[in-house]
């Protein structure tokens, strides 16, 4: 179980901080808030958590069957990957249950 709850606390902090750059530093430089001449210094962003999001959900669905929670928790758990801080919440979550 240590393995599992490693693995998800790394996948939802690396989730956490690619979202938080998505929503505050991507999409106003994109929406043209911010000088656009940065979207080409900062293009990699959505690619990298398009990539990443996809492997925290599996990661989330491996702990959460280990742990043997019900489906409306483990969605819960997914779920806690589309708003910027609510997976780094999640995993401060899992971690005092588990540790």
């Amino acid at each position: 179980m240590k393995n599992e709850i490693l693995r998800f606390r790394v996948m939802a902090i690396v989730s956490g901080v690619m979202s938080l750059l998505l929503w505050f530093v991507y999409m106003p430089v994109k929406l043209g808030w911010v000088a656009s001449s940065a979207l080409s210094h900062i293009i990699w962003i959505p690619m990298v958590h398009g990539y990443l999001y996809p492997v925290y959900v599996l990661t989330a669905i491996q702990f959460a069957m280990k742990a043997k929670w019900s489906l409306m928790k483990m969605l819960g758990l997914i779920l806690a990957g589309t708003l910027p801080v609510a997976s780094i919440a999640a995993e401060r979550r899992v971690v005092r249950s588990y540790s």
